[in-house]
C-alpha cells in the first residue's frame, strides 16, 4: 500500500465512523439502537444517496484503489471477529439450565417454525422469483431465508427491556434465555448452509454429510473444551503475564485462531469468534475487567465501520423490490409471532400481554440479521435483491419491538436504565 492508497484508506475509515457516530447518536434520540442509525448512514454514505449525488467523489473515496477496498474489507472482517466474540460472551448457557422448559420451548418452536415457513415460501413461489443465484443450491437457500425469519437479535431485545426496566423480571429472562437457543440453532444451520454452497476449496471437497460432521465436531471443540479449559487456563495466564494486558493479547490470539480455524473448514470466521465467546463467557471479575477494554472497542470502532459498510455493498433504491420486502416483513413477523406463542401454549403460559410482548419482541432481528445477510451476500448465498429485502425488514422489525413491548408492558416498567448502560450501542 503506498502513500496515496494509505491516505484514501483513512479517508474511508473516518467518513464511515464519522456517520456511524452521528446516525448512531440520533437514533439514539429516538430510544432506538445505535446499529439502526449506523445502517442508514451507511445507506446514505452509499451507492444509493450518496453515490447518487455525487458519483465521482464516491468512486474516488470508496471504489477508486482496489487495494484500499480489499485492505478495508479485510480490517472490517477481522474487527467483527471482536464483535462476533463480545456478542458470544453475553450467552449463559447456564441460563438453559435455570429457566427450563418454558424458555427453552419458546426458543426452539420460535426458531424452528419460522425457520420452516421459509423453507415453504420459498419452495412455494416460483424459482424465477427469487433470482438466478437461488436455484444453484435451493434448499439451502430456503433455510437461509428460515433462518433469517427465524433470527432474533439478542443485542437489541436487551436494550429494549434495559429501557423498560424488565431486564431481570421474568419477562426479560424468557426472551434472553430464548435467544440462546435462536443463537445456536441459526448458526449451527448457518454454517451447515456455507459448507454446502462451498465458499472455498476445503469445503468444495467434502460432502454435506462430512460438512455436516465438521461443524458438530467445530461446536464440541469449541464449546467443549473452551467451557472446560476456560476458568483454569484463566487462572494460568494470571499468573504468568501481565494484566490485564496480557490477557487482551491472549483472548485476541484465541479469536484469531478460532475464526481462522472455522474459515478454513468453511464455515465463516463470524461462527468461530462468536463460539469461543460463548465458550470463555464468565464471572470471574478480573476476566470481566478485560472484557470490558476488548467490549468497548468493538462496540465503538469495530462494529459501526462494519454496519456503515453494509450500506456501501448495495444501492438500497435500484435493488428495492416492494412485493419482495412486504412479503418477507410480513412472513417474517407472522411466522416468528405465531411460532412463539405456540411454543409459549405448549409450555402452558396464559396468552396475556406478557406473552404477546415476548411474541413481538422476539420479532427484533437488529445486528445479528444484518450480519447473517451481509454474510450471505458475501459468499453468494443471497443477491443483492434479497439483501435489500432482508435488511429493509431486520430494519423495520427492530424499530417496531420497543414501541410495541412499551405499550402492552407499560404496568410493568419500572425506572429505566441510564442512557449509557451495557449493550446501548447496539
Amino acid at each position: 500500500m503506498n502513500s496515496a492508497d494509505f491516505i484514501n484508506f483513512s479517508l474511508q475509515i473516518g467518513a464511515m465512523l464519522g456517520t456511524a457516530v452521528l446516525f448512531g447518536q440520533l437514533m439514539r434520540r429516538f430510544k432506538q439502537p445505535a446499529i439502526l442509525g449506523e445502517m442508514i448512514g451507511g445507506i446514505i454514505l452509499g451507492p444509493t444517496i450518496f453515490g447518487t449525488v455525487a458519483p465521482a467523489i464516491y468512486n474516488w473515496l470508496f471504489i477508486s484503489s482496489p487495494n484500499v477496498v480489499a485492505v478495508r474489507d479485510a480490517s472490517i472482517k477481522l474487527g467483527m471477529l471482536f464483535f462476533l466474540f463480545v456478542a458470544g460472551q453475553e450467552i449463559n448457557l447456564g441460563d438453559l439450565r435455570t429457566m427450563g422448559k418454558r424458555a427453552i420451548l419458546i426458543g426452539l418452536i420460535g426458531t424452528l417454525v419460522p425457520i420452516g415457513v421459509g423453507v415453504g415460501l420459498v419452495y412455494a413461489l416460483p424459482r424465477a422469483f427469487w433470482g438466478p443465484i437461488a436455484p444453484e443450491h435451493f434448499l439451502s437457500f430456503g433455510l437461509f431465508i428460515g433462518m433469517n425469519l427465524a433470527n432474533s437479535a439478542n443485542p437489541v431485545l436487551a436494550r429494549i427491556l434495559m429501557d423498560l426496566g424488565l431486564l431481570k423480571s421474568g419477562v426479560g429472562a424468557t426472551m434472553m434465555t430464548a435467544t440462546i437457543i435462536d443463537d445456536l440453532v441459526n448458526w449451527t444451520l448457518f454454517a451447515i448452509i456455507l459448507s454446502d454452497i462451498a465458499p472455498n476449496q476445503t469445503a468444495a471437497n467434502t460432502s454435506l454429510q462430512v460438512s455436516i460432521l465438521l461443524v458438530v465436531l467445530f461446536f464440541v471443540l469449541v464449546l467443549g473444551i473452551g467451557r472446560w479449559l476456560g476458568p483454569r487456563g484463566l487462572q494460568w495466564i494470571k499468573k504468568r503475564v501481565s494484566w490485564p494486558t496480557g490477557l487482551i493479547g491472549v483472548t485476541t490470539l484465541v479469536i484469531i485462531v478460532t475464526g481462522s480455524l472455522a474459515e478454513g473448514l468453511g464455515i465463516n470466521a463470524f461462527l468461530g469468534a462468536f463460539l469461543a465467546g460463548v465458550a470463555l463467557a464468565g464471572d470471574d471479575p478480573d476476566h470481566n475487567s478485560a472484557y470490558q477494554v476488548v467490549s468497548h472497542f468493538a462496540l465503538s470502532f469495530f462494529a459501526p465501520v462494519y454496519f456503515v459498510s453494509m450500506g456501501l455493498t448495495a444501492n438500497f433504491i435500484t435493488n428495492f423490490d416492494f412485493l419482495l420486502v412486504l412479503i418477507i416483513v410480513i412472513t417474517a413477523y407472522g411466522s416468528k409471532t405465531g411460532a412463539v406463542l405456540l411454543g409459549a401454549r405448549l409450555a402452558k403460559m396464559p396468552i396475556n400481554r406478557e406473552t404477546v410482548s415476548i411474541a413481538l419482541g422476539l420479532n427484533a432481528r437488529g445486528a445479528t440479521g444484518i450480519i447473517l445477510a451481509g454474510i450471505g451476500l458475501a459468499n453468494n448465498v443471497i443477491d443483492e435483491r434479497i439483501f435489500v429485502a432482508l435488511v429493509t425488514m431486520c430494519i423495520v422489525t427492530s424499530l417496531i419491538a420497543g414501541p410495541s413491548m412499551n405499550a402492552l408492558l407499560l404496568h410493568r416498567t419500572t425506572v429505566k436504565a441510564p442512557a449509557g448502560a451495557n449493550r446501548s450501542d447496539l
